[in-house]
């Protein structure tokens, strides 16, 4: 009897084509302020059935407002090399090409350009305007400048508007890559970061003075090329924080020893005591299990690298079996009171948990039975970072086997939506989004 990998059944499973409807229905009211693009990446394999959920091809679904209204909902493969032409990042002589890929982790903006990111390869780049909404444009490797992958989680400084991201990966050193472009998006900071293995780093961090890495044991292998993810959990290989000082980008990275975990996301981070102290919060899994499974308790914890002492506490912070954490990102690197995260299957479904930093406690929206969400972006309703705000999600409804954009009260999540977009199918459980406003 054939058995069918459980990333090809339920809400895992692949959209088969692209549409485009206009004119959707709403329940309640589309603040009328928003106008722009909500967009979600995710893998869809398109042909042959990937090996493994993290590696189909890269479709992205996209929602327009405008005023109030739902103008349309599209949803378009990223045209990599891979998708157009079958190319490989890895030929038989091992030769790597940084085109090929499945750009299917986030979308991002920077410096006018919107990114298709998967940590393998380099970005994809995608075209927004009126009339090529979520058309490829094509590979982008800042001018020819960037010779790594990058990863799907760089992070942009609110302050100076620099791109702060890495690249890893391979099977030699240097295994890990730090870079910083501007805010006009010219790649200026290229250094490479003395890591002892190639280990699966799929997050980091930001603060004003500082730049974290993670470290942990995922460690590649190179058997399990081709067949599936090539890590393996390995914990004799230790767990530790990376610190660099933003000031000093070439400078000796100072690494904290914590115990053996893995991050695939992290909230946020921050200063105290004038640089001395930094805050991480993070979601942080006990451990993987073979080929990048999940397998094992997830929470959010608190890590405090004392940088006079040389110290680092860890603290789990609540129990909630969260994923897909987020901030205000005009809070990156800055000191923040909430974030969010998101929990896809529970007693009464799916939920969206507000975390209070300040005073430990957790207020959470719950989507009913069958009702499942995924990342939710915070959407800025003024120019006040950290002010008010709505949360935006896909959730994805078992008994009707569709989906809807949903938009809540960031400040108010025991409330109904503010609105629900009803969207003409489902939308694949996915990873990554943003809300990209109208500029």
């Amino acid at each position: 009897m054939t058995t069918i990998a459980p990333h090809l059944l339920g809400n895992y499973a692949p959209v088969p084509d692209e549409i485009t409807v206009t004119e959707l229905p709403v329940t309640g009211a589309i603040p009328p302020e928003l106008s722009g693009w909500y967009l979600r990446n995710g893998p869809n394999p398109h042909e042959a059935a990937s090996a493994h959920w993290f590696l189909g091809d890269g479709m992205v679904h996209g929602v327009r407002l405008e005023h109030g209204t739902a103008v349309s909902y599209r949803n378009r493969w990223v045209r990599t090399t891979t998708f157009t032409h079958g190319a490989p990042l890895r030929d038989d002589q091992g030769n790597v090409d940084l085109t090929a890929g499945v750009a299917n982790t986030h979308v991002v903006r920077h410096a006018g350009r919107t990114l298709a990111l998967v940590e393998s390869s380099y970005p994809y780049e995608l075209d927004c305007r009126a009339g090529h909404e979520l058309e490829t444009i094509g590979a982008y490797d800042f001018d020819g400048r960037l010779r790594t992958p990058m990863t799907a989680h760089p992070k942009t400084c609110p302050v100076t508007g620099e791109l702060h991201f890495f690249g890893y990966g391979g099977p030699s050193a240097p295994y890990l890559t730090y870079h910083r472009a501007d805010n006009r998006g010219e790649l200026t900071i290229s250094r490479p970061v003395d890591v002892s293995a190639a280990t699966m780093m799929h997050d980091f961090q930001l603060t004003a003075g500082h730049v974290v890495f993670m470290d942990l044991p995922a460690l590649y292998d190179r058997t399990r090329a081709g067949a599936g993810m090539p890590y393996v959990w390995a914990p004799d290989h230790g767990a530790r924080l990376g610190v660099l000082r933003r000031d000093r980008p070439y400078a000796e990275v100072r690494w904290f020893t914590i115990d053996p975990c893995y991050v695939f996301h992290t909230l946020g981070a921050y200063e105290e005591s004038d640089g001395e102290r930094l805050i991480l919060h993070a979601i942080r899994h006990d451990r993987l299990g073979d080929g990048v499974d999940i397998n094992g308790r997830t929470a959010l914890w608190r890590w405090t690298l004392d940088l006079v002492a040389g110290t680092v506490r860890e603290e789990q912070l609540d129990d909630s079996r969260a994923e897909f954490p987020r901030i205000d990102d005009r809070l990156t690197g800055l000191p923040h009171r909430y974030g969010h995260a998101s929990t896809a299957n529970g007693p009464d479904g799916g939920a969206i948990h507000r975390y209070d930093l300040r005073d430990g406690t957790v207020t959470s929206h719950r989507f009913g039975p069958g009702r499942a969400p995924g990342e939710a972006a915070f959407v800025p309703a003024d120019d006040t970072p950290g002010g008010p705000g709505w949360l935006m999600t896909y959730v994805y409804d078992a008994a009707t086997d569709r989906s809807d954009l949903v938009i809540l009260d960031a400040d108010d999540l025991t409330a109904p939506p503010v609105a629900t977009v009803h969207l003409p199918r489902r939308v694949p459980a996915g990873f990554h989004g943003n809300w990209l406003a109208d500029v």
